[in-house]
């Protein structure tokens, strides 16, 4: 499964193709899945471009996406960066009137299991996001309801291609033990390296607007879609078998 992390905690400084409204999300998400998405995750923004969890702007950012790609799940981060307290962002997911099929909550974070099980109250599906470098992995193997989530999201953080799979590897070692599907995905100059490990291992992966802004070519990407597309090249590409060579 590719999904589609159309912005993140980004904001236009740093692309101005990045999508911020809900029609502007809705309309790369259309594109998106066009181009071979099969999945969504997008950060709700405030009228400042904020990330954020309140209800209303979640509600809208959804609502939009889901109107413009109806089969297709949508998902919205959790992170701590929109609220610091994990009470008041629990608070606010039971607050949701438009509910996402799935959220991500990164394990990493002080009060993960108060927001996790916040979601799981509201029936929605949970990315366990699982950082590299960090004890989020045990965190999450101890938690109790686990089986319960949808996926983990292992996020790679090394950004150098040549360390990263390293890092990748570490990382799913750390998760042998969880018995749950994993999707796997690298940030900026790494991203392309892993999603092409993720593809060797028959692992789902992301690609978009919010991991990184250049193609494999090192051009800037002008769309999520052109990022969809260039990541199907890759993974075909990384699933095809070498064959062996015949001798003279």
């Amino acid at each position: 499964m590719l999904q589609v992390c159309l912005n993140g905690a980004r904001n236009r400084t740093e692309s101005a193709h990045l999508p911020v409204t809900p029609q502007e999300l809705a309309a790369a998400a259309r594109e998106a899945v066009e181009a071979g998405a099969r999945d969504i995750h997008l950060h709700p923004k405030d009228q400042d471009g904020a990330d954020t969890l309140d209800p209303e702007h979640v509600g809208a950012a959804v609502a939009a996406v889901r109107a413009a790609v109806p089969a297709v799940p949508v998902g919205v981060t959790t992170g701590a960066w929109t609220s610091p307290d994990a009470g008041r962002r629990a608070a606010l997911v039971r607050a949701w009137s438009v509910l996402p099929d799935h959220a991500s909550v990164n394990w990493h974070e002080d009060g993960a299991a108060t927001v996790a099980d916040a979601l799981l109250e509201r029936g929605i599906g949970i990315e366990a996001g699982i950082y590299s470098g960090t004890p989020a992995a045990g965190r999450f193997l101890a938690w109790p309801r686990r089986h319960r989530v949808l996926r983990v999201l292992a996020e790679v953080t090394d950004t150098d291609p040549r360390t990263a799979p390293a890092a990748a590897g570490t990382l799913l070692n750390e998760l042998s033990g969880a018995n749950l599907p994993i999707l796997l995905h690298g940030e900026e100059t790494a991203a392309w390296t892993v999603l092409r490990l993720a593809a060797a291992r028959g692992l789902d992966t992301r690609i978009g607007l919010e991991d990184v802004l250049l193609l494999p070519d090192g051009t800037p990407a002008t769309s999520n879609a052109a990022l969809i597309r260039a990541a199907h090249a890759e993974i075909r590409a990384a699933s095809v078998p070498s064959r062996p060579r015949l001798s003279p």
